[in-house]
């Protein structure tokens, strides 16, 4: 699943090419995407709107139209956008707009569990808020406000970071890859950190997403770049995937388990 290194490295890359642009068609083909709305409707809403800017919020991109209104795109499993000239044509494609330059914007996805809502000016930011938590990567996110955020909490600490309301886009690949930053066991019960762990953690948070961002993403079936180009951040994995392997700190093998349903992979060792 795209998490905040794959949508932030989305959004960097179609920022300059959709803003300022104006949606000239816009044709939804699988009703799933707007689910409950028509399909129809939302596409016939969604042409003549000009993008004022594209943002993105936890996993969510973020396109601010002109008129106030916003669409969140969440991209869930397997969703992704292409933009190009004449793409060619794709089965697994739910969504085309043609801008005002000639280019096409497509959204893909195999497994049809991404979601496209249209709110209207003013809507967002509560609608949000009501789902998110801070942003990892904003100033406002300080050591303290995530000791308040883990407090009391007797859930494993993996468990509680893939909570999108502890912490905004946060997802199985880089929570593992944090834990073993800060040498914390996955299973931890979150509110029974120390200090020094919690100060750990948050660099290794910051550490991990901003590798993740520098390396455009992990691409390990379904994600691309919009130009097609794959990420790379997965050469840079320290433990997600790699049971058996040597621990590259300590050479003890990497172990796997499950927390909260999701595979999980640690150091036994650097982690206890």
């Amino acid at each position: 699943m795209p998490e905040l290194p794959e949508v932030e490295s989305v959004r960097r890359r179609l920022a300059p090419l959709l803003e300022g642009r104006r949606l000239e068609q816009v044709e939804i083909r699988d009703p799933r995407l707007v689910a409950p709305r028509d399909p129809r409707e939302v596409a016939a809403e969604l042409e003549g709107e000009a993008v004022a800017a594209l943002d993105r919020r936890g996993k969510y991109l973020v396109v601010r139209f002109a008129s106030g209104r916003v669409l969140l795109v969440h991209l869930r499993m397997t969703g992704s956008l292409e933009h190009g000239r004449e793409l060619g044509e794709d089965p697994y494609r739910r969504a085309l707009a043609v801008l005002d330059d000639g280019t096409q914007l497509a959204y893909r996805d195999v497994r049809r569990f991404g979601t496209w809502l249209l709110l209207e000016p003013g809507a967002d930011e509560p609608y949000l808020a009501a789902k998110l938590g801070d942003e990892p990567l904003d100033e406002t996110f300080t050591v303290e406000r995530l000791k308040q955020r883990l407090a009391g909490r007797r859930a494993p600490i993996k468990a509680a970071l893939l909570d999108q309301r502890t912490l905004a886009g946060m997802g199985n690949i880089y929570v593992d890859e944090a834990l073993w930053r800060a040498r914390i066991h996955p299973l931890r019960p979150a509110g029974e950190l120390t200090p020094v762990q919690v100060r750990r953690l948050h660099e290794a948070i910051r550490a991990t997403l901003e590798l993740g961002i520098a390396r455009q993403g992990s691409t390990l079936r379904d994600y691309r770049l919009p130009d097609g180009e794959s990420g790379s951040m997965q050469t840079e994995f320290r433990v997600y995937g790699r049971a058996d392997e040597p621990c590259e700190r300590c050479g003890r093998p990497i172990r796997k388990t499950r927390v909260g349903g999701r595979g999980t992979w640690f150091c036994a060792r650097c982690q206890r």
